[in-house]
């Protein structure tokens, strides 16, 4: 989830963390900016660390959120993550990226029939972006072979997959 284009950093506008005044507490957004050096630099337990201090104090900072859970993702935190992905969902559906996030962890935690259904919205909003549909081709291909076991095994998503692509940086629209 720290790869991308924008070098491990947030892509959302920083403004929504500082406020419409530019007025921002400078402890949180000390926490937000050094959870994101952590992150790129591959530090992710870290990062999430800092990232769920900066959480507490600004709990519907999206910036934050979506930071939080790259950070949990990359750390194998991958149940910590869908539950932050979920924060930023349930907030606002239209959010590509935390459909795609949410959809990663959720079939990283063994639940690919949810998985699909999140990555299946996140490649409806952005076609254009192949990581979102290779993700869903992975996770639609594990639900298929898991539908054509003999015994059955496997068909109520109890069972981790790991046929997923990395997490990469969010996307700016």
């Amino acid at each position: 989830m720290s790869e991308g284009s924008i070098g491990g950093y947030d892509s959302r506008p920083e403004e929504e963390l500082t406020g419409a005044g530019g007025s921002y507490q400078a402890d949180t957004y000390t926490l937000y900016r050094r959870g994101l050096e952590l992150l790129a630099r591959g530090s992710a337990a870290a990062a999430a660390e800092l990232l769920s201090r900066a959480a507490a104090a600004e709990p519907q900072s999206r910036s934050v959120l979506e930071a939080l859970g790259r950070a949990q993702f990359d750390a194998g935190r991958h149940a910590a993550a869908a539950r932050s992905f979920r924060q930023i969902v349930e907030s606002s559906p239209s959010d590509d990226y935390a459909q795609f996030g949410l959809g990663l962890a959720l079939a990283r935690t063994g639940d690919p029939r949810a998985a699909a259904e999140h990555l299946a919205l996140a490649a409806a909003m952005r076609p254009d972006l192949r990581h979102y549909t290779d993700a869903l081709r992975s996770v639609r291909a594990t639900l298929a072979a898991r539908s054509r076991r003999p015994d059955g095994a496997g068909n109520n998503g109890a069972h981790g997959t790991d046929g997923t692509t990395e997490m990469t940086e969010g996307t700016a629209q």
